[in-house]
């Protein structure tokens, strides 16, 4: 980019933030064996208490079977499954599936998420995969895409098992990757869902096992659990004013109470600022070229997870040189939004040319023009003296 002498471009305006005092909050005593609250934006850790010890997950593991599930639907275009005799031999919580149903994946996901239904996590492995081995092989796999390090799946219910495990902070992880895909938090965050078999057709309806959905305000998901090794285990999401928070227990006697004193603690610590859009030039002048100015770009932005004092304090800088010469390439960065809170600068969003812009054709030189003139005149366009 060439500029003559870097003229600055500056809109300075706080960010558009609900009002609110960033009072400070005492973290809460909650009674599980092992909690983390983080952001659902940015993921940074609100709260934690042996966020990284390795136990038993339950049922939350079909968070995983879920979201595995979901995305073989996208690329399979939704399959229809048979369920057979080896599906449904699975002992636990069930979604009432019998040999001879047929059913789509997603509808499938929905009973596993609803209704923890180990027969429907069974059902999904063993139509993936062929067998429960061979599927947690895509289980592990897709925990090491997500970072989660201190897992380990075996079963795709979340049956017990001695090398079945997981942390607080790794189902955080999971739940956060799994909210990505609209579907999944679809069915997560439905209290109710009507599942269509279609074969023999009929529709039955599930009620979700996650209390807190009626229990808390913007409550978006996501999946309980309980076996008597694992104890109660729960993963949820809660979503205000824009803010999403993930909070994870393992072993929690009182596991709504816990969610519900971690989320108020969350939501009254912090706030989501949104670093991705605001008012730019249309376009920028360009001196030299095929065309007088150039359409501006932003790039992709961001939100992240701020103390409330500071995301009300966000201000916004947009800086561009006063014009450009040409050459200019489509996509050429031009110049940067700086987002600033406290001193500190938190984010530079780049800036973009929309479009190219030439130079234009170079004028003749005196051999050229000399050539032109002769070629012309044999030609019998000579101009008259």
């Amino acid at each position: 980019m060439k500029t003559v002498g870097i003229l600055l471009v500056i809109m300075l305006c706080a960010l558009a933030v609900p009002a609110g005092s960033a009072q400070a909050a005492e973290a809460p005593g909650v009674s599980a064996q092992s909690a983390v609250l983080i952001s659902g934006d940015d993921g940074t850790v609100l709260f934690e208490k042996d966020a990284r010890q390795q136990l038993a997950m339950a049922s939350t593991t079909k968070i995983m079977t879920a979201l595995l599930t979901l995305e073989e639907a996208e690329r399979s275009g939704d399959l229809a499954l048979t369920v057979t005799e080896e599906m449904v031999r699975v002992e636990g919580s069930s979604m009432g599936l019998r040999a001879g149903d047929q059913l789509t994946l997603s509808n499938l996901t929905a009973g596993m998420l609803l209704a923890s239904g180990n027969d429907a996590a069974n059902a999904a492995a063993l139509f993936l995969d062929g067998s429960q081995e061979a599927f947690a092989q895509r289980m592990n796999a897709r925990a090491a895409e997500i970072g989660m390090e201190g897992t380990h799946f075996v079963t795709p219910s979340g049956l017990d098992d001695e090398e079945h495990y997981s942390t607080a902070y790794d189902m955080a992880l999971l739940a956060r990757e799994a909210l990505d895909c609209p579907a999944f938090a679809e069915i997560a965050a439905s209290a109710v869902r009507q599942v269509e078999f279609l074969e023999p057709a009929r529709k039955v309806s599930y009620s979700n096992h996650n209390k807190l959905l009626r229990l808390y305000e913007g409550c978006i998901g996501v999946k309980t659990g309980f076996t008597k090794k694992a104890g109660r285990c729960l993963v949820s999401a809660a979503r205000r004013d824009g803010t999403t928070l993930i909070a994870v227990t393992l072993n929690a006697p009182d596991d709504w109470d816990d969610h519900m004193a971690l989320f108020d603690y969350g939501f009254s610590q912090v706030q989501t600022a949104d670093l991705t859009g605001g008012p730019l030039p249309e376009r920028l002048p360009v001196v030299g070229g095929t065309a007088e100015a150039v359409s501006l770009r932003p790039g992709e932005g961001l939100t992240i997870t701020l103390p409330k004092d500071q995301a009300q304090s966000v201000t916004r800088e947009v800086l561009l040189p006063p014009f450009l010469y040409a050459p200019v390439e489509a996509d050429q960065p031009v110049g940067r939004v700086l987002y600033r809170a406290g001193g500190e600068t938190l984010f530079a969003l780049p800036i973009y040319a929309g479009e190219a812009v030439s130079p234009p054709p170079p004028e003749p030189g005196f051999w050229e023009g000399l050539w032109g003139r002769i070629t012309g005149w044999f030609a019998g366009e000579l101009p008259e003296a």
